[in-house]
């Protein structure tokens, strides 16, 4: 089996990306893609640790988008990471991050929030700082009384700080990954927004988009939201990926590879992938 969706302490994990190859090879995953949040920073480690196991280790980030006005997350899995365009936008996406976390204390000073962004920053292991590290540090000085919290009554969409992200469109990030040489996959479709999609007619419009497929396997996923999934993925001619989304020990119970005990996911889907990722290569040297 395998897992094409986990995350390291580059962005909002808790494990350095050697570790979760080290992780991986223990638990006999096949392959594993590191996803980390809008940053390639952790690739190159996670990368050079392929010598020393077994696992395959592949590509992988997890941009934030805008879609129908709400919230979504599109991973872009086996892109070339050494693409200079795709890395000069990437970089863009980081200064367009710092703009939010500096708009995001000013909201919080301003609700008589004592707080200040090295403060945050000295909550992160690196230097992106996400809403993550935010809800971490409120938490710490007892604004609030767990992250989770910060991010129900202060920080998350629609609570009286948040800030939007300046996220791209769906369509903007498939062109992304496709000129870096990768697939496009929509994230843990169902599990954000509280469902306010109709998946069905939302996932048409983004396979017009130039999406590729989406998450059938997930790791919070029962067996009947994967049958649904997958059936989806059939008929709407998509490839069904898949990802633990594994944080470490900041999403209790989650296992890479095994998500919450049940998560299976066969070769045959990283099969699909590159067979996909095959056909747009030579359709582009037509």
């Amino acid at each position: 089996m395998l897992d094409l969706h986990c995350h390291s302490l580059f962005s909002d994990g808790l494990d350095a990306p050697e570790a979760l190859a080290a992780r991986a090879d223990e638990l006999g995953l096949s392959a594993l893609a590191l996803t980390d949040h809008d940053t390639l920073e952790g690739l190159p480690r996670f990368l050079a640790a392929q010598p020393q196991v077994q696992t395959r280790l592949l590509t992988g980030i997890e941009l934030s988008c805008r879609f129908l006005g709400r919230e979504m997350h599109l991973l872009g899995l086996l892109f070339d990471a050494g693409d200079a365009a795709f890395q000069a936008r990437i970089q863009e996406l980081r200064e367009r991050r710092h703009r939010r976390n500096r708009s995001l204390v000013a909201r919080l000073q301003d609700l008589g929030i004592p707080i200040s962004l090295a403060e945050v920053r000295a909550c992160a292991p690196t230097d992106l700082i996400s809403r993550t590290h935010f809800a971490k540090f409120l938490a710490a000085i007892g604004v609030v009384p767990t992250p989770q919290e910060a991010h129900r009554r202060l920080i998350g969409e629609g609570a009286p700080a948040f800030v939007a992200f300046q996220e791209l469109s769906p369509r903007e990030a498939t062109q992304w990954i496709h000129e870096a040489g990768g697939v496009a996959i929509v994230a843990h479709p169902g599990r954000f927004n509280g469902g306010r999609f109709v998946w069905d007619e939302a996932m048409a419009s983004l396979r017009d988009m130039g999406v590729d497929g989406f998450e059938a396997y997930y790791g919070e996923y029962g067996p009947e939201e994967q049958r649904r999934f997958l059936e989806l993925a059939k008929r709407l001619g998509m490839v069904p990926s898949g990802g633990s989304d594994y944080h470490g020990a900041m999403k209790p119970g989650l296992e890479l590879g095994r998500g919450r005990g049940s998560l299976d996911i066969p070769d045959s889907v990283l099969t699909a992938l590159e067979n996909c990722q095959a056909a747009r290569a030579a359709r582009a040297r037509v």
